[in-house]
């Protein structure tokens, strides 16, 4: 595992500091982990939704749809 140093203000220091006294982190390191971790799921998630939004439109998920699922996952079952 490869050592970043962050310079942080006082305040944003005893911010992270609290998070880790009451937020179930052993440690500075483990919370700001943490956090990048969030932005990379929250980054991926944008990018589904922005390509989800461009995507040609799919059938419309009616009650007729969902019969034909259920239909499909019945059959699916039986082999």
């Amino acid at each position: 595992m490869r050592t970043m140093n962050v310079s942080l203000p006082e305040t944003l220091k005893a911010f992270v500091d609290e998070r880790v006294a009451t937020g179930g982190y052993s440690t500075s390191s483990e919370y700001v982990r943490t956090l990048i971790r969030r932005d990379q799921e929250r980054q991926a998630l944008r990018r589904l939704l922005l390509d989800g939004a461009t995507s040609t439109p799919g059938p419309t998920a009616d009650a007729a749809y969902f019969d034909r699922l259920r239909q499909r996952v019945r059959q699916a079952g039986d082999t």
